[in-house]
């Protein structure tokens, strides 16, 4: 039976919801003993089909539904296949991880559901109040989710941060959407450009975007709005951080590049510059604030910061190059990272017994396993050739250079360079000389999940660093879809070809 049009212009988002429903409804009814684990094995099956459907729109021409207010093309499905991705691999490493029996473990199952409900919807939504209602959905998970270890004084106090300077965040984004409504009688996305160049109020408009702006930096940990993102990091257990590091910041980045390059094409010379100093920023205080760091969770909280000032330098290409290239960046950065994450919730557990640098020291001796999968993923984020770490950050540089943005690629060439040292340092540890450790000597075997978890995120690195064509040319096709409706440039740019 052919599902109708408007469903399946959401069916992803559909089924994620449907499964994260049973899992609430479902957990009450098992005894209170009884293991939870189920319930998760549940939501990887719905992850799985939640995919199955991202690539079947795929098929489908692009279209809107429910009065235009959300909208399918390859752009979306793009970002709905990453975002599929990412849960896949967080609910395998939780399932790793976690003790059969941890309190309200089916509630973090629908928690991951839910929230990835709202990442994707904000991908595909053409309006600005739906996106705003995603931001919601999303945010109020991860920020549930980053306070689920109660039995440690960090998880709430990471959950009270994250949640009091999200509602800030929050705030500025709904403000800028109400001057920009104000500016141009509409919040439809693709409208918004049209209804602007009749707009007699414009510097509404333009306050309005960079408001936006300032409420999505928050989201992607982009300087000088990362200051809760070291703190939460500490806070939340190593499944959580994964995922709160790479989906909601992928769905935040495609929610900015609709916005910016569908709505506001025509205010570039306004939003570039604050593009262009938020960028150099971030990869600047990223990269030297995780100099300084000896705890591995603060260490990649920064470096995540640096890596969100790559990806805004992309932005600033002007360019279709410059979206599908911070698409790319997006996919290579998130296996890259939620990998590493996999790696410290099963040597660390669920309540993260390893925290320190020193902690990993001999890590390669006692679980090869391990230690190689650490290596080859702090390899790709240094950008080594052969991983999508390197690719990653080809593609970015290339169409920022490209695009006349001269000093902002050789400040990213140089933050390159400085992330080197505390990568290595870490990779340098979990080589060293065996220490008596009984944090390393109390690492379990590898489970099925932490295979399956590892094997997807080191297959596609791999993938994106020697054959990455094919995920270009989706990411390519996903940013000729935001062309349209006024993208700045024609296409010209020969960077990624």
């Amino acid at each position: 039976m052919i599902l109708p049009a408007p469903i399946l212009r959401i069916l992803p988002e559909g089924i994620l919801l449907i499964t994260g429903v049973i899992i609430t409804l479902a957990e009450p009814l098992l005894a209170k003993n009884a293991s939870r684990k189920p319930l998760g094995w549940f939501a990887v099956l719905g992850t799985l089909c939640t995919i199955f459907a991202s690539v079947m729109q795929l098929e489908f021409p692009a279209g809107m539904a429910y009065f235009g207010t959300v909208q399918s093309d390859t752009f979306s499905s793009f970002f709905h296949i990453l975002i599929a991705g990412i849960v896949l691999v967080t609910l395998l490493v939780t399932l790793d991880s976690v003790e059969p029996d941890t309190e309200s473990l089916g509630e973090f199952f629908a928690l991951v559901c839910y929230g990835a409900v709202g990442m994707m919807l904000m991908t595909s939504a053409a309006e600005l109040l739906v996106v705003f209602i995603a931001l919601e959905i999303s945010s109020i998970s991860t920020y549930i989710m980053a306070g689920f270890r109660r039995k440690s004084a960090k998880g709430p106090e990471a959950a009270i941060k994250y949640f009091l300077l999200g509602s800030f965040a929050t705030a500025f984004f709904l403000y800028g959407i109400a001057l920009i409504f104000g500016a141009t009688g509409t919040t439809a996305i693709p409208a918004l450009a049209t209804s602007l160049a009749s707009s007699q109020t414009p510097i509404l408009a333009v306050i309005g975007v960079t408001m936006i702006i300032i409420g999505l930096g928050f989201k992607v940990s982009a300087a000088p709005f990362q200051v809760w993102t070291p703190d939460v990091y500490e806070g939340a257990t190593s499944p959580v951080v994964g995922l709160m590091s790479t989906a909601p910041k992928a769905a935040a980045f495609a929610v900015l590049l609709r916005i910016l390059y569908v709505a506001f094409p025509a205010l570039h010379n306004h939003w570039q510059p604050i593009l262009w100093w938020m960028a150099a920023l971030s990869m600047t205080i990223g990269n030297l604030g995780a100099l300084r760091q000896q705890n591995v969770k603060r260490m990649l909280a920064y470096s995540s910061i640096a890596h969100a000032g790559y990806l805004l330098a992309a932005f600033t290409a002007l360019s279709q190059d410059g979206i599908a290239a911070a698409s790319f960046y997006a996919v290579s950065y998130a296996m890259m990272n939620i990998g590493i994450f996999a790696v410290f919730s099963h040597a660390g557990g669920f309540t993260d017994r390893l925290t320190l640098i020193q902690d990993y020291r001999g890590l390669a001796y006692r679980s090869p396993l391990l230690g190689g999968a650490l290596a080859f993923f702090l390899i790709s984020l240094i950008g080594i050739p052969f991983t999508g770490g390197f690719f990653g950050k080809f593609y970015v540089f290339a169409s920022t250079l490209h695009s006349g943005m001269i000093w902002l690629t050789i400040i990213g060439l140089v933050n390159s360079g400085i992330a080197c040292y505390y990568y290595l340092r870490l990779l340098v540890a979990a080589y060293s000389k065996p220490i008596h450790s009984d944090l390393l000597d109390g690492i379990p075997r590898a489970s099925v999940p932490l295979l399956f978890a590892l094997l997807l995120t080191v297959a596609v690195t791999l993938i994106l660093g020697i054959v990455p064509g094919r995920v270009l040319s989706m990411a390519k096709a996903g940013a000729a879809t935001l062309s349209p409706a006024g993208a700045i440039d024609s296409g010209e740019n020969t960077a990624l070809k």
